[in-house]
Order: C-alpha cells, then structure tokens, then sequence
C-alpha cells in the first residue's frame, strides 16, 4: 500500500534521488520516502491538489411573510389579526441540542421592546408555522416565555405613529438545552445562553403607523 501522498512522476523521480536512489524502482527507505514526499508536494506545483473545504454552513433564517428589510404585511401585527408568521431556518452545526428565538424591537421609545420568547425548540426543528398559538408549551416541542406585553407567545409590530420600527427576528442554535422555569423573560434566555451558541441567524422587518 503506497505511503503518503501520491506524487506525479517526476515528483517520485525527485523524491526517490533525494533519498540517495537512482531511480523510483529501486529499494526505498518508506519512512523517508514518507517524509520526501511530503516536502515535494508543497515545493512541486501540481503535484498534489488539496482542496479545503469549511465543513460548517451558515445558519439562516426565513420567511415567506416578508422579504428581509421590507414591510411587515397588517396580518403579523397589532393592526391586523396579530398571529406570527411562518419561519424556516437550514441544518445548524454538528452538536446543535436546541433552538431559540427572540424578536424584538430596539426602536421603541422606552428602549428594546421584546415581542417573542422562544427557547428549547427541538434540534430537530427547521420551522413555526404562522399563527403559532399563545401559551408556555409549544405543541411541536418547545417552549415560550414572556413578551413586554406581557404575555407567553408572539405579540406583533404596534409602534406608535411616526417613523416605522425595525423589528429583529434572532434565531440561536444551541449546544445545550436551557434549564429555565416559569416565568421565563428575554434576559433569563440571554443568560442562560451565553457560552452555549453555536450559530446564530437574524431576520429584520419593518413596520409603521
């Protein structure tokens, strides 16, 4: 079985002098020939092609509702039926155990305002769908905690009149899942996250009156 990498003729031609022999068919040192052949592949140009590849993909967030930076459609606000919208996402990272997802808006005039808490979604999960009912336990697997409403679940987009708000869809993937009791807030999730974050992903909308 051939020792190291495989080596264009002349690169072997090259190695096998190198080592003190005449030519590549005569009787060879492997663990030099090993090491020559090494050296060779990164002084000879085409000797041996490596490609590296980035074995971890970017984790992204999706929605069908809006696209990203346009207008948030009345149905997935308070001035329409305030349900959510859909949302999908691709394969996390190797080690991925849970899911999180916070939306908010950091325009609001008291400061950030926290629209939906959601945390230990399966890892197996790529999606809510629209309209994805109120209350602490979701019914494909996770759970919700307190909006600024406050209430458990989504409370859309109601800014007050004037320049429309940015509103930040952040998803998380973790290599944990989060141990947290009701009431569950953002700043509980946020804690309980840190050092746990393999990726993360974020979606922005807007919206005005």
């Amino acid at each position: 079985m051939p020792i190291g990498p495989v080596l264009h003729p002349d690169a072997q031609r090259a190695a096998a002098c190198t080592a003190g022999f005449s030519t590549p068919t005569q009787r060879r040192d492997p663990s030099k020939l090993a090491y020559l052949s090494l050296a060779l592949t990164l002084l000879l140009p085409g000797a041996v092609s490596v490609i590296a590849k980035d074995a971890s993909a970017k984790l992204e967030l999706t929605t069908t509702a809006f696209r990203p930076g346009g207008t948030i459609p009345q149905p997935f606000t308070c001035s329409g039926a305030n349900v959510s919208p859909t949302l999908a996402w691709n394969n996390p990272p190797s080690g991925t155990q849970s899911f999180a997802l916070i939306v908010d808006d950091p325009d609001a005039p008291a400061g950030t305002w926290v629209h939906w808490v959601v945390f230990n979604l399966q890892s197996t999960a790529r999606q809510l769908p629209e309209h994805v009912p109120s209350g602490e336990t979701l019914a494909g697997g996770g759970k919700q905690g307190l909006n600024d409403f406050p209430e458990n679940g989504y409370g859309g987009p109601c800014p007050p009149p004037g320049k429309p708000h940015r509103y930040y869809f952040h998803l998380y993937a973790l290599d944990t899942v989060l141990a947290l009791h009701a009431p569950v807030h953002r700043q509980d999730v946020d804690s309980a996250m840190k050092g746990h974050i393999l990726a993360q992903a974020e979606l922005m909308g807007k919206f005005g009156r």
